[in-house]
């Protein structure tokens, strides 16, 4: 028998009010899908497409309409929101860190709200620091505004890793960063997944990062699953839209191929 999966969606549907005599907006429209234990799946969608809804739902910080959602063999709507979140790692986009609290201090928000003994958050902040690559001595006691975007993604990453979750949520980690960071925060947190055994959702509007980091794709549009995958798997869809999301890496890697040098020298 197949090992359930860690997250699990089930006929899910959520809609918005549209505002005044607007009609109401289907942001998840009847979605089944599933999350195996240790992969990594990237959400790729458009703006509007229902990607962000869906991986909020996991977490209840929104409430689904329909259908059920599974974290961990549980049915989400049986757990303490509250109690959900502090067991699952979020990553935001832009870190999302307090901003009068020191780097510590955001690290070690959720140990310290379950009670973890003060000398023991310390190990944890200075265990995860040296994990995202950044220097203890240096960044502890320094506030958010101090720190470079790369270096408050960093921040935020530790953060969501604080309570040793088995599930990291994200939501377009990397999309503000420029991207010599991106690129190599990307294959940090990548190694990270591997190394502490995640399960890892990340949300992003970029194909060619979900294809490099993820082990399985799933596209949304118009809030409708349209295809999940490996990358490899996903070529053979049928959909036009995940076809034409599949040519744009390739049209960018010919269009390079064809404007840098052959022998690699730059």
């Amino acid at each position: 028998m197949p090992a359930p999966p860690l997250i699990g969606y089930t006929h899910v549907g959520k809609t918005f009010d549209g505002g005044r005599d607007a009609a109401r907006v289907v942001a998840v429209d009847d979605v089944s899908l599933d999350v195996a234990e240790g992969e990594f799946l990237a959400i790729v969608g458009g703006s509007g497409s229902g990607k962000t809804t869906l991986l909020r739902l996991a977490n209840r910080l929104i409430e689904a309409d329909g259908g059920s959602i599974t974290v961990e063999g549980e049915d989400v709507r049986n757990v303490d929101p509250i109690l959900l979140r502090r067991r699952i790692g979020y990553v935001f986009q832009s870190g999302g860190l307090f901003p009068h609290i020191s780097v510590a201090g955001n690290i070690g928000v959720t140990p310290k709200l379950l009670g973890w003994p003060a000398a023991e958050v310390a190990t944890r902040v200075d265990e995860l620091l040296d994990l995202v690559r950044l220097d203890g001595a240096q960044y502890r006691d320094r506030l958010p505004h101090e720190l470079s975007g790369g270096q408050r993604q960093r921040v935020g990453v530790a953060r969501a890793l604080a309570a040793k979750p088995r599930i990291v949520l994200m939501d377009e980690p990397f999309g503000a960063l420029d991207p010599l960071t991106r690129d190599a925060l990307g294959d940090d947190f990548r190694d990270l997944h591997r190394k502490l055994g995640l399960t890892t959702v990340m949300i992003t509007h970029d194909m060619t990062e979900a294809i490099l980091l993820a082990d399985r794709v799933a596209v949304m549009r118009g809030g409708k699953l349209l295809a999940q995958g490996t990358p490899a798997e996903l070529t053979g869809s049928s959909d036009a839209y995940v076809g034409e999301l599949l040519r744009t890496p390739r049209r960018q890697a010919e269009r390079l191929g064809a404007l840098l040098p052959r022998d690699g020298a730059a």
